[in-house]
């Protein structure tokens, strides 16, 4: 005989709606799934975003920079491409269409670690989920008694959700830079973990063009957020004890199944909690 699935219904309910920051909320559970998987409500536990791979994210950089010798002027810029193939050579920088957003940036005029202020990037990312977007420095100069010499101090790379999270992407000793020069092969970028390096040239070096270039980075990817797994078919759970750490209104969702050789069934229960400072 084919037996029956247990059911996954399951009813939750709290002594209260609205709790204090730290206190314990104590979730009591009526039915008796299989299994039985929490999401918060909270920041990486939302319920609602657990199947989500993209999201409209933003990126957001700032780096440091400092300039000396010679006649200093803005010989450095700051550009961007979501159609770069990756590829870093000459003929392939060439062919992919470059953004100059040098002006969402504070340069340096002399003074060192002259932060940049924070630059967004969404506005340039590919419309494609999977495409990626690569940052570019690049330095011009020209023959005269002495060319410029930059230094980039830091850069930061920041993957900031729709909601708001903020996840580190990037640092400058990780962001994947590859140097391609353009003009005067004998001068180009050094790049070490903790800065990137353009020293230019003295009075006998040609006209400079060389550019530093990041990793491409995926910022429209997203990681789904989890629940936590509280029962399997092989325990029972009656009730479940959480403190929120943070004030707010939550979503909190308790996703059951029960599966069986004959087949599965799958069931969901939702309470709101309000917590207050």
């Amino acid at each position: 005989m084919k037996e029956d699935i247990a059911s996954a219904d399951m009813e939750v309910r709290t002594n209260a709606s609205s709790y204090k920051v730290g206190d314990t909320v104590v979730f009591r559970f009526e039915g008796t799934p299989d299994n039985i998987v929490f999401y918060s409500g909270e920041s990486g536990h939302n319920y609602d975003l657990k199947d989500r791979l993209y999201a409209d994210n933003d990126l957001q950089v700032d780096f440091k920079t400092l300039v000396q010798w010679g006649v200093i002027y803005d010989n450095l810029k700051l550009l961007v491409s979501n159609n770069f193939s990756g590829i870093y050579t000459k003929e392939e920088v060439d062919k992919a269409a470059w953004t100059d957003i040098s002006d969402k940036a504070v340069f340096s005029t002399g003074q060192d670690n002259t932060p940049s202020g924070t630059v967004s990037l969404k506005s340039y990312l590919s419309p494609v989920d999977t495409g990626s977007i690569y940052l570019a420095f690049r330095y011009t100069d020209f023959q005269k008694p002495q060319q410029n010499r930059w230094v980039i101090r830091s850069f930061n790379a920041v993957k900031i959700s729709p909601e708001g999270v903020q996840t580190n992407v990037a640092t400058i000793s990780n962001a994947g830079w590859n140097a391609v020069s353009f003009l005067n092969d004998s001068k180009g970028w050094t790049i070490s973990t903790t800065q990137l390096l353009m020293y230019g040239g003295v009075a006998s070096d040609t006209d400079n063009d060389d550019w530093v270039i990041s990793k491409g980075f995926k910022v429209k990817e997203s990681i789904a957020d989890k629940g936590i797994a509280l029962k399997n078919i092989g325990s029972n759970l009656r009730e479940y004890s959480y403190v929120y750490k943070t004030s707010g209104v939550y979503k909190a969702v308790f996703e059951t199944s029960s599966d069986w050789y004959s087949g599965r069934k799958a069931g969901y229960a939702e309470v709101t909690i309000t917590i207050t400072p």
